[in-house]
């Protein structure tokens, strides 16, 4: 029996009886469809995860919704260094005031951005430079919330997950996607090593944890294990 398809409203209707202490607003940015996280609980403070925003309508949308729920942004959280997931980084520094967060093996990427940004047909600003280096084992921490970093390389270096164990869900950039998984076949790029981590780092979690992708629809560790081809 294969898997049974709910919409993205259904999905999120019953996460957020799940979820009483965090919020996640899901914004589909640039012309690749990003998935950029705002994540933001009852004490105002909040973190960006992969801003892809890279269009003025774009920005607008973004900078919208955090002055509309009176937001702080605490940081910006990149979850790997390709140039659709960073592309709002300039932006959102100077607009929000907020620092960059990221894994410092994957800065020979972002340190390439404009260009590879050239090659997308995407146009973007100077990054700022991260304020701060995530590694396996470190916490984000923003209002009464805590999210664990995994380093789960393999879709490039410096790609990072982040696991939050109270609330059941984890973000995984494009590690892992709804029956599907992540690239290997970019710079730095390993496909064994991408089994791996998915394997050792996301499906050793609960099965009921929900899995943000980097793209596309949201799915849950249990039903990877169950449905994706890719991990038999």
């Amino acid at each position: 029996m294969g898997k049974k398809h709910i919409s993205i409203s259904e999905f999120m209707n019953a996460l957020n009886q799940n979820m009483e202490n965090i919020n996640i607003r899901i914004f589909h940015f640039n012309p690749i469809q990003v998935n950029t996280l705002v994540l933001y609980d009852g004490t105002g403070e909040a973190i960006l995860v992969d801003p892809g925003n890279c269009q003025s309508y774009e920005d607008a949308q973004l900078e919208e919704f955090v002055r509309q729920h009176n937001l702080t942004v605490k940081a910006i959280v990149n979850t790997h260094p390709h140039i659709d997931h960073i592309a709002g980084n300039n932006w959102c520094h100077r607009t929000f005031d907020a620092p960059v967060w990221c894994h410092e093996a994957g800065m020979p990427i972002y340190n390439k951005s404009y260009a590879y940004a050239m090659a997308f047909g995407l146009s973007v600003d100077e990054m700022p430079q991260p304020a701060k280096y995530l590694h396996e084992g470190d916490e984000v921490r923003f209002g009464n919330q805590t999210l664990q970093v995994l380093y789960t390389p393999g879709h490039c270096d410096g790609s990072i997950s982040l696991y939050d164990a109270a609330n059941g869900y984890v973000i995984c950039g494009d590690l892992l996607f709804e029956g599907s998984v992540g690239r290997s076949d970019l710079p730095t790029g390993n496909g064994r090593l991408l089994i791996e981590m998915i394997k050792t780092k996301i499906l050793t979690l609960p099965d009921n944890t929900n899995i943000y992708p980097g793209h596309g629809g949201l799915t849950t560790v249990g039903d990877e294990k169950l449905y994706n081809p890719f991990l038999v």
